[in-house]
């Protein structure tokens, strides 16, 4: 579920009963980008195999020791830190979004979906059959009450400004209004899981609770306990088991999360065959942890999936281009030269990543050599407010050959920053006041020290003078929202398309409530290509835009990119069967896989042997 917000009003108009048949066209499904490739009438998504038998347990890790069912926890947030694992399984959004398409999404609560021709609001038009798990119908009451409670919680108020008001029209169909294109923000409609108006608006949805709570989806608890694990039961009865984006998915009869509180715990009940599927975040332990004799008998497989949509860098050091002496683009330009990548990646590694060269790297998106005609159309009436190099290079990082210090990145900085005004005196580097350059890196965990420590040796050498500041979660919100560090790491993928930009990189979002814009980028020329991304109407004008918008950014160095954006590394026993092409999608997974009898009797006894 996506965390959500900034301030709404959501008006409940009550109309006179009828239909929208005259005013809005309805169709089955909807893409912003291009035409859509399942027909009216398709049966399923070809990535899912609509034949999978049903039967069998998923038993997954969680590291949440939840201790509540509740949609919110105590401090508002939607779906907080404390809930259970596993409750996306409870509930069902309006639309599905299919996989082997760019940004199509077809029917699931809603039978149907319509634009306004003025592009002012967006209608939909329920499924009789959709039911909540006591038999309540779900209607476009819960859709309202939902969004109203989304409106509320802190995250809210940063993603739902575009929502003027919903009008009910009848127990089917219901109207969003905007304030802006609804196409740009179709996501939302597929993300967001509706909740039961008739049984949330009479209780505290803060309240913790493990009473199992009532839902639309395909799986209902059947035992939870308070940290320790959940169990779903698949509901035969499920509703939706026939909707076209459904079919071939939800195959496990049960699927149970086990709570474990260390990653090292975990991992060494993995390899004991205590659950059955580990997605593995350290590098260090994907290359070392699963050379095991299961493993050389194919028992137990590693890959890393697919993730046609995510792009960008899954790691970057964010520089706060508001504070001295990273306001200045040759200052934060000698940083971004100074890292040394390749020995990074060789050493600490294995090699086992590539760096981002682009906000959207990995993608259509990315911009790649010369500005082409229709990005120039673009850049060329801010062309005095930009980085010469925009139209006269293109951007790439320099690479090493990874072995000892990277003398020639070095050299490099060291120019930049004599150009800059900074110089060495007795081994420090000071600007003309004789004041010495300091970094703070603000870090939340021990494990970014194996990046950031070579880096501030680096540094070192400079004659810059870099430290670590360690600090709890709420530490780093406060300074966060007070913008008080010069430089912290974080993940800065971006979905595919890229449709939500203004919360990461217009001046907007630097003091809103929920800010990603980590650069405090306050650059005008940037506010209008963000701008220009929300308004583009065909593929082609996104991806104009979207390659403008990167070479800004790139060229102004906000950030100090490092590793590219990949899809999960997964290790799992082979007890399942998948379908063909599962890999190359990041999702439905592991929804598409099922119960396989024989690999898993032979699994067992393998284990207990």
């Amino acid at each position: 579920m996506i965390i959500l917000g900034r301030s709404i009003g959501i008006l409940l108009l009550i109309v006179c009963p009828g239909t929208l048949a005259d005013q809005y066209d309805f169709k089955h499904g909807i893409s912003y980008l291009h035409e859509l490739k399942y027909p009216v009438d398709f049966a399923h998504f070809e990535n899912l195999n609509p034949d999978a038998p049903k039967g069998g347990t998923l038993v997954l890790a969680s590291m949440t020791s939840f201790d509540t069912l509740a949609p919110m926890d105590p401090s508002g947030i939607w779906h907080g830190s404390t809930e259970a694992p596993g409750t996306q399984y409870l509930y069902d959004s309006l639309l599905l979004r299919s996989e082997d398409e760019l940004d199509a999404f077809y029917g699931n609560l809603a039978e149907s979906v319509a634009i306004a021709v003025d592009r002012r609001s967006i209608a939909f038009r329920m499924r009789p059959e959709a039911r909540w798990h006591d038999g309540v119908p779900v209607t476009g009451k819960d859709v309202k009450f939902t969004f109203e409670a989304l409106a509320g919680t802190p995250a809210g108020k940063a993603f739902l400004h575009w929502i003027g008001d919903i009008e009910i029209v009848n127990d089917r169909e219901f109207i969003v209004h905007t304030t802006n294109d609804p196409y740009a923000n179709l996501q939302f409609f597929g993300f967001v899981d509706i909740l039961p108006a008739h049984i949330w608006s009479k209780r505290d949805a803060t309240r913790s609770s493990l009473d199992p709570p009532v839902g639309s989806g395909p799986y209902r608890v059947t035992d939870v306990i308070k940290g320790q694990y959940i169990e779903y039961t698949r509901d035969p009865e499920f509703w939706g088991r026939n909707v076209p984006g459904n079919r071939g998915k939800y195959n496990f009869e049960h699927i149970r999360y086990e709570v474990y509180r260390d990653a090292g715990v975990a991992r060494e009940a993995f390899r004991k065959g205590l659950f059955d599927v580990w997605r593995e975040n350290d590098v260090r332990h994907w290359r070392e942890s699963y050379d095991i004799p299961a493993k050389e008998r194919g028992w137990l497989v590693q890959h890393v999936r697919g993730n046609p949509r995510i792009s960008g860098a899954s790691s970057v050091l964010i520089l706060n281009n508001q504070r001295p002496p990273f306001d200045d683009i040759r200052v934060r330009e000698a940083l971004v030269y100074a890292l040394d990548f390749d020995w990074q990646n060789r050493v600490l590694h294995g090699n086992a990543f590539t760096r981002a060269t682009s906000y959207f790297h990995n993608s259509i998106f990315a911009a790649a050599g010369m500005p082409s005609e229709a990005e120039l159309e673009l850049l060329l009436p801010y062309q005095d407010q930009l980085p010469p190099q925009v139209f006269d290079k293109p951007f790439s990082l320099p690479g090493s050959d990874g072995i000892g210090y990277d003398r020639d990145g070095l050299m490099l900085a060291r120019n930049i920053l004599t150009r800059a005004g900074w110089r060495i005196d007795d081994g420090k580097l000071v600007n003309e006041h004789g004041e010495p350059f300091t970094i703070e890196i603000l870090s939340r965990s021990p494990s970014e020290h194996r990046t950031l420590l070579p880096y501030i040796n680096t540094l070192s050498m400079l004659g810059i003078a870099g430290k670590i500041r360690t600090v709890d979660d709420i530490q780093f919100v406060n300074r966060m929202r007070k913008r008080d560090y010069d430089a912290h790491l974080v993940e800065l993928s971006m979905e595919v398309p890229p449709l939500i930009l203004d919360l990461t990189f217009h001046s907007d979002a630097i003091d809103a409530p929920i800010n990603q814009n980590h650069a405090a980028i306050n650059n005008p020329v940037t506010d209008w290509l963000v701008e220009a991304t929300a308004s583009a109407t065909t593929l082609d004008s996104l991806v104009t835009a979207c390659r403008a918008l990167d070479r800004v950014l790139l060229w102004n160095f906000h950030q100090i990119p490092l590793n590219a954006a990949t899809g999960p590394r997964v290790v799992y026993w082979d007890k399942f069967s998948r379908p063909e092409d599962d890999e190359a999608f990041p999702a439905p997974y592991p929804d598409s896989w099922w119960f396989d009898d024989e690999k898993a009797t032979r699994i067992k006894l393998a284990v207990s042997q």
